[in-house]
């Protein structure tokens, strides 16, 4: 963090506690002074965290750029950006697939797009209901008005219009020692169904979904004329993916129904940078947590027994190290793929 940012943060913090002491002091003399209950109706709207530092955005094609996120997990230092945000430049307007994690990654997401382009977006796709794919959604309604569309899955906006949708800003508060204040839940105001296309300018976005894998709502949006394809969370590069609300036989089901359905594609993560064989890599890194859970069980083999073959397998060894969180993670997830796999099995 340089000079400039930790005088931000020292500001914000100040302000903030200052204004919470007052407000907290003013509480006892409410009846007598009625301006109270305004100054208390704003308190939400004035704690609004600091700014997330810019990431220049990377061209991967010729309509479509990404800005990478190198953390894979929220953290005070990186303010919750720990997901790619994608967009396409149209000669309609820019397309963005997936909004970031805050009200301030999504503004810093639209200060990089102005970069690149005059345009103004027409349009973002939330890929599933995980909320550092959608909370961003808060800035691009406050820059281009309540009435942009915002695309998903129905699932996926009845859950974000649920109670998992605040679930999740207030938990990315957490994580990010209250960085993302502010962010307000935006649910996606327009559904899409798998095999539908839409049409922005010369460009054309094909929705694909598979059933459960990373969720039971995960949508692929493929940017036709581009041969690249963003894929949210059902694969990722460098981090080892929450399943808690998945499926490993889903997973594997899913991407091979979409190489066969959308060919050849650069694949883009959530989390990681994009690849041609995303899907061949991360598939086999799956495999290798979920094949040796299979055979446990079907050897009579225990939980204990099983994370250990996983943890001997090859295609498992050799991602180990590169995979953010696997260390914390990898017990869980085995103890998942083991519990489907008893399932499978009978």
């Amino acid at each position: 963090m340089n000079s400039a940012e930790k005088s931000n943060c020292i500001v914000h913090t100040m302000r903030r506690r200052t204004f919470l002491g007052a407000t907290a002091a003013g509480i006892g003399f409410v009846g007598m002074w009625p301006e109270v209950h305004t100054l208390a109706a704003d308190v939400k709207d004035f704690l609004v965290g600091p700014p997330v530092k810019d990431i220049t955005p990377t061209q991967l094609s010729k309509h479509v750029w990404m800005i990478f996120s190198p953390d894979g997990f929220p953290t005070p230092e990186n303010r919750g950006m720990m997901s790619n945000v994608t967009f396409v430049v149209t000669s309609a307007g820019v397309v963005i697939l997936d909004s970031g994690s805050s009200l301030q990654i999504g503004q810093m997401a639209i200060r990089m797009i102005k970069k690149v382009t005059p345009l103004p977006v027409v349009a973002v796709f939330n890929s599933h209901f995980h909320g550092d794919h959608w909370l961003g959604n808060h800035a691009f309604v406050e820059e281009y008005g309540s009435q942009l569309p915002i695309y998903a899955l129905a699932k996926t906006q009845e859950t974000i219009k649920g109670i998992q949708g605040n679930s999740w800003r207030v938990l990315m508060e957490r994580w990010t020692q209250q960085s993302t204040a502010g962010t307000k839940v935006v649910p996606p105001n327009k559904t899409v169904e798998h095999g539908q296309k839409l049409s922005f300018g010369e460009i054309d976005l094909v929705m694909h979904h598979y059933g459960r894998a990373h969720t039971d709502a995960d949508l692929s949006v493929e940017i036709v004329q581009d041969k690249v394809t963003s894929v949210g969370d059902i694969a990722m590069t460098n981090r080892i993916a929450n399943m808690d609300d998945g499926s490993y036989v889903g997973t594997f089901k899913y991407f091979k129904a979409l190489r066969e359905n959308a060919g050849q594609q650069l694949w883009l993560p959530g989390h990681g940078k994009p690849s041609m064989d995303l899907l061949e890599t991360y598939g086999q890194f799956l495999a290798g947590i979920y094949e040796p859970c299979l055979q446990a069980v079907k050897d009579g083999q225990s939980e204990a027994e099983a994370k250990q073959m996983v943890l001997q397998d090859p295609r498992v060894k050799k991602r180990a190290t590169d995979m953010q969180g696997f260390e914390s993670n990898i017990g869980k997830y085995t103890s998942i793929a083991y519990l489907e796999a008893e399932k499978e099995a009978f």
